[in-house]
């Protein structure tokens, strides 16, 4: 085993997760926040897709695929394109709406499979390539990736709980 199959095993997790979350769920059950400062199932999904699509595609060197295959203008947030949800206050977390899990499961899907394309080409030696000087000690593509698979998992982990509250 190499340990972008570890990655991708990770990875997988997280999509069957976000599809055992919305599965089922209408709009309203989608944007419920179990108090006035929590996150709905919606941003939840939203945040941890526009994260890891964030991440990988500027460890790829690519575009996002919230910009290269339109999902900014589907969605049509109040938002500017490259927000990913990250430090948002209440209220530009009520602001991050969906009609249907359909599109949030559409994107979530296409970054998945953006993000599968780039591990599986990943060696163990890519891994230790610097990719963030910004933290001490400076941050590599394995801590990269790992991270993000960390707050994925989290996040859908907190979805999985607003939606049994429902």
């Amino acid at each position: 085993m190499h340990s972008h199959d570890l990655l991708i095993d990770g990875y997988h997790r997280i999509k069957e997760e976000v599809h055992a979350v919305l599965d089922g769920l209408s709009a309203e059950q989608l944007q419920a926040r179990p108090g006035d400062d929590a996150n709905s199932i919606t941003w939840l999904i939203w945040h941890l897709t526009r994260v890891q699509d964030d991440h990988v595609a500027d460890a790829a060197g690519t575009d996002q695929v919230w910009l290269a295959q339109d999902w900014a203008a589907r969605f049509d947030l109040p938002l500017p394109e490259t927000d990913t949800g990250y430090g948002h206050t209440p209220k530009e977390v009520g602001q991050v709406r969906v009609a249907s899990g359909e599109l949030l499961l559409g994107y979530h899907d296409a970054v998945h499979e953006r993000s599968l394309q780039y591990l599986s080409g990943l060696t163990d030696a890519d891994l230790d390539r610097i990719v963030d000087e910004g933290w001490d000690p400076p941050v590599t593509l394995g801590v990269r990736l790992m991270s993000v698979l960390s707050d994925d998992l989290q996040h859908v982990g907190q979805a999985a709980y607003a939606r049994g509250l429902l």
